[in-house]
């Protein structure tokens, strides 16, 4: 059977793994690694040499041998690019809409999940499976996602680049020799035939672009972009799926815990501080970007880290800069033609510069990457409007419409010298990556939160004192003294008072923290601006939850009912 090729079942077809022999020294058989057989397809193609978990050293040789703009930095990492994508593509990911996923899947408006039919997938998928048997050589892994080892993942990921190798080496979990010895068939497997495009006039097709997921034969096939992290999260939107299945909630979510055993989740979109808040020499890093919450714990999907470097500085993310070193990837930055230093202010590529390398790279990463439950929930926001308190403290209700909502706010653009906050939402604070409808996972995380008595809290990364331009930003040291009293658990112990419109509980003090900040109307010396901006912001929070009021959770709905009862009032 050909490399991709498959029968009539709807099940994965990728090729058989065979024990692979090398005699040592003394003539005696000796297992290397397990190496997949390829055969000639009906299509006549020639043979495929599959290289098959090589090690980062080996895929260094073939990325710096073979691909285009592959480099060694002066630290050791490897320079890539990825071509003309160099960001994910949402717009052209699509899922096979079936009897599997019809009733299942969240679909329509807000959705991130566009519908595609069987026929087109699998000629989508033909056409990368030829083109990867086309080519002299193809790289294959096999790996894990969930570091819970009852509900780990198999995964295997076909590609036709030694730096998607290096990529998903680095950010899938490693399996050990005997782990790979036995590691039979996968549970998922991703073709990536990088930049080979899919054909525009397929159905459904709106680029040269494609990345489809076919739930019931749990394959993925990837046409026409290079961008290692479509790989990255479209596995991620797979646990999505598989985890609440079995009753595990699946979380777009930094980790970390304390000295004490404590847990703590960070949720944010970008530029609220998750990565940063996450990271604390005082406590261990079980993951920044991908976790589950079982009945055991919490346990990181991934192998690895994925993290901006846009600006990245020694000083500011010691802990990024020294874990780029050999065997880390660096996406699309600038460096010196001669010493190989790399400068990460430069966005002449893409302002979205990216690193990726093994969790163990960080020096305080908790191996293996699991924890017990949560004790505390942390929603981050970066709000530039300036009228949410520094830190609130939630109620289950609270936390669900906070959590579906995933609030923050961008500065905009300039427009006649004038720059205005944008609030952004992302419903679970990940919304491209959900599967399920969004209440799905706000429901699991209540009930979680509930069963093992979890703290929910609202934390402002963003403005005080005015919106963007005439406020300023929450200093840092005050926002680190917030998280402190949280973890330590000071912050239960001081007293509350409910703000108007958003209802939110916020304490009277906060040590380190200047008290009059708290309050954010204190800091406002024109309090009608206040008001009006509250008022600007609570209207929003309402129009965006609109998607989401129709929608029942549990038999008496009691729940949704809650859960809209806890958003602003205007």
């Amino acid at each position: 059977m050909a490399f991709g090729e498959t029968e009539t079942q709807p099940q994965t077809q990728t090729p058989e793994v065979v024990q692979a022999k090398k005699h040592d020294q003394n003539g005696v058989d000796k297992v290397s690694h397990f190496t997949p057989t390829i055969c000639v397809s009906d299509s006549a193609l020639k043979f495929t040499n599959v290289l098959y978990n090589l090690t980062p050293a080996e895929l260094y040789e073939h990325a710096l041998k073979y691909e285009e703009g592959s480099f060694i930095t002066s630290t050791g990492a490897l320079a890539t690019r990825s071509g003309a994508k160099t960001g994910r593509s949402p717009r052209d990911k699509r899922v096979v809409k079936d009897a599997t996923t019809q009733d299942d899947l969240w679909w329509g408006k807000g959705s991130p999940n566009l519908e595609m039919d069987e026929q087109t997938f699998m000629i989508n998928r033909e056409r990368a499976v030829d083109y990867l048997n086309c080519l002299d050589k193809v790289f294959v892994n096999d790996q894990f996602l969930n570091w819970d080892s009852e509900n780990k993942i198999k995964v295997r990921i076909v590609s036709a680049r030694a730096y998607h190798s290096l990529f998903m080496h680095n950010m899938c979990i490693r399996p050990t020799k005997e782990e790979l010895e036995n590691f039979g068939t996968p549970d998922f497997t991703i073709y990536n035939a990088g930049k080979f495009p899919c054909n525009r006039y397929t159905h459904y097709m709106t680029s040269s672009t494609s990345v489809d997921l076919h739930v019931a034969r749990k394959e993925m096939v990837i046409l026409g972009t290079m961008y290692a992290g479509e790989m990255k999260k479209g596995l991620f939107s797979v646990m999505h799926y598989l985890m609440p299945k079995r009753q595990i909630l699946s979380l777009h979510s930094g980790c970390n815990i304390g000295k004490s055993g404590d847990v703590a989740l960070f949720f944010g979109l970008s530029g609220t501080g998750k990565t940063t808040l996450s990271t604390d020499h005082n406590r261990y890093l079980i993951g920044d970007d991908e976790h589950c919450w079982s009945d055991k714990g919490v346990s990181n999907i991934e192998g690895g880290c994925y993290a901006k470097c846009i600006d990245l500085s020694r000083e500011k993310e010691p802990d990024i800069w020294n874990a780029i070193k050999f065997g880390a990837v660096l996406e699309n930055v600038a460096f010196d033609d001669h010493t190989r230093l790399v400068n990460y202010a430069d966005k002449s590529v893409t302002e979205n510069t990216r690193a990726a390398y093994p969790i163990e790279f960080i020096p305080n990463a908790l191996i293996p990457c699991v924890g017990p439950h949560p004790k505390n929930v942390i929603l981050l926001a970066c709000d530039a409007f300036g009228v949410l308190p520094p830190v609130s403290k939630l109620n289950l209700a609270q936390t669900m419409y906070h959590f579906i909502s995933g609030y923050t706010a961008l500065v905009a653009g300039t427009e006649d010298g004038i720059k205005e906050p944008t609030a952004t939402f992302s419903a679970c604070f990940g919304a491209a990556f959900l599967m399920l409808h969004p209440t799905k996972y706000a429901a699991m995380l209540a009930e979680k939160m509930q069963i093992h008595g979890a703290t929910g809290w609202l934390v402002n990364t963003g403005w005080s004192g005015g919106s963007y331009g005439s406020g300023s930003r929450i200093k840092l040291a005050y926002t680190r003294k917030i998280i402190d009293a949280i973890h330590s658990g000071s912050l239960l112990k001081t007293e509350y008072k409910k703000t108007k419109v958003f209802g939110l509980e916020i304490p009277s003090e906060v040590e380190g923290v200047p008290s009059e900040i708290l309050d954010p109307v204190n800091t406002w010396s024109d309090k009608n601006a206040y008001n009006g901006t509250l008022m600007k912001l609570a209207g929003l929070f309402k129009n965006n939850f609109e998607t989401f009021t129709n929608y029942k959770i549990g038999e008496d709905n009691k729940l949704t009912e809650e859960m809209l009862a806890a958003g602003p009032h205007c």
